[in-house]
């Protein structure tokens, strides 16, 4: 059964889209197969990694939680080998406001997933930059939890009130869910604040960072605008070389 990993940080700007579109694609070049679910209704990941989201008649998230299509039906491959997609889209906003009087609206992911479990080694779940409802299906669907922290001013800000989230999750709708690392993001080391950064996260989660920080590097920031996953834009890279190095940590804890 896969291992379901969720990316979240209601701070937005901090990478998670980066972080889920590169480990995903990091983790199926290393021939693990793969699922990426966009949970944020801008559809970032989706169109990061080469699918246009404007396009018609597609089925997407926002069908599969609301009931009206089967998680395996909304799944499509990527030009990434071994890395599929569960696509999102705008349409997703409304799905927060039409479950909220649905019975059991916080396992609607998870139940969905369930099949696809199966059939995966890894699914990577991109969450929107909130707290609400999307996220909390996400945590409540995921094994473990990444959380992105940006090295810069006011990164720790938020980071309790998430951990605080993950703790509230656990307690109630899912016992098992566990930290999988803090992944240290935008570092730049001629910068004073992202060593202050780093310093001041290491002090208090050394236990939970990952040896793998990644740096600033402007590869990383143009390969979205073509559809492109870093390993396929700039292989070569600074920022690829990181990816590489997470996935690297990653892969022997999946099954």
């Amino acid at each position: 059964m896969g291992k379901v990993i969720a990316i979240a940080n209601q701070k937005g700007g901090v990478g998670k889209t980066t972080t889920a579109i590169n480990l995903s694609s990091s983790l199926a070049f290393a021939e693990a197969k793969v699922l990426l679910v966009d949970m944020d209704p801008q559809g970032n990941a989706s169109s990061g990694i080469g699918f246009d989201t404007s396009e018609k008649g597609y089925t997407s998230l926002y069908e599969v939680l609301i009931g009206d299509a089967e998680a395996e039906d909304a799944v499509i491959d990527t030009k990434v080998e071994n890395l599929s997609l569960l696509p999102s889209n705008i349409n997703l906003t409304a799905a927060e406001v039409e479950l909220v009087t649905t019975l059991s609206r916080e396992t609607r992911l998870k139940k969905s997933l369930e099949k696809l479990r199966e059939e995966y080694q890894v699914i990577i779940i991109d969450c929107p930059p909130s707290l609400g409802l999307l996220t909390v299906n996400a945590l409540t669907a995921a094994d473990s939890v990444l959380i992105p922290l940006q090295c810069e001013y006011y990164a720790m800000e938020g980071l309790g009130q998430l951990l605080n989230t993950i703790r509230l999750i656990r307690e109630s709708l899912n016992e098992n869910l566990s930290l999988e690392g803090i992944l240290l993001t935008m570092y730049d080391p001629r910068n004073n604040l992202s060593k202050e950064v780093l310093n001041q996260v290491e002090e208090y989660f050394s236990e939970s960072i990952f040896k793998t920080i990644v740096p600033r590097n402007v590869r990383l920031s143009e390969a979205p605008s073509y559809g492109m996953s870093i390993i396929e834009y700039d292989v070569k890279s600074r920022g690829a070389a990181s990816y590489i190095e997470l996935a690297k940590e990653i892969l022997p804890k999946l099954s």
